[in-house]
């Protein structure tokens, strides 16, 4: 299904948002984050934004990634999701252009994260940071309902599944993808789908 890029889509997405009983988390010892899902203009229809990673980072280097990182501070989701959209892309938005937040998401590799749903008018200015972006690609509201996608996956090292998001001709792992998947369950399908218990690859634990 295409999803144009218009001001219905934008109050659609901003209802089942608002509706959506989200859930926060409290976990000792875990470090708070925030990250951006942006949606953005992309060939006359709504696409969500992913960064490739530059190779050279220590941490995850050269994997998928939604704009995003460790809150500042006295920061809020809000505020860290915008100023990492800022740094690592070079959108600059404002608090109004914020649709929603989904489930907060805890890391293997100790974080907690919070996902920011934001709507981007003007992508014009839009710009790697080449210390953290290698890239920036936009894919179609559509693929986060692909037949087939995603795929669960048991590993012997824990109880809970492994998700796989197929993106493009590639596929992703959590936490990205069990972010995006709840994003789609939740704004693109209407449905109450949680995904804090959704596991990583076991090469992501670090």
């Amino acid at each position: 299904m295409t999803h144009r890029f218009d001001e219905e889509l934008r109050s659609r997405l901003t209802a089942r948002l608002a509706a959506f009983p989200r859930e926060t988390r409290d976990d000792a010892g875990l470090k708070r984050a925030a990250v951006a899902i942006a949606i953005a203009p992309h060939k006359d229809e709504a696409a969500f934004l992913l960064t490739r990673r530059v190779a050279r980072l220590n941490a995850h280097g050269g994997q998928w990634a939604l704009p995003g990182g460790r809150m500042d501070a006295g920061e809020t989701p809000v505020e860290a999701a915008l100023r990492e959209l800022e740094e690592e892309v070079a959108l600059k938005l404002r608090p109004s252009e914020v649709i929603g937040l989904l489930d907060d998401y805890p890391t293997r590799s100790g974080y907690l994260i919070t996902p920011v749903v934001t709507w981007v008018e003007d992508t014009s200015a839009m710009l790697p940071n080449p210390a953290e972006v290698a890239s920036i690609h936009a894919f179609a509201l559509a693929e986060l309902t692909r037949e087939g996608s995603p795929e669960f996956l048991s590993i012997p090292e824990s109880d809970q599944p492994v998700i796989r998001l197929h993106i493009g001709d590639d596929h992703i792992h959590a936490p990205t993808a069990a972010l995006l998947w709840q994003f789609g369950e939740v704004a693109l399908r209407g449905r109450t789908t949680r995904v804090a218990h959704l596991e990583q690859p076991v090469w992501a634990w670090r």
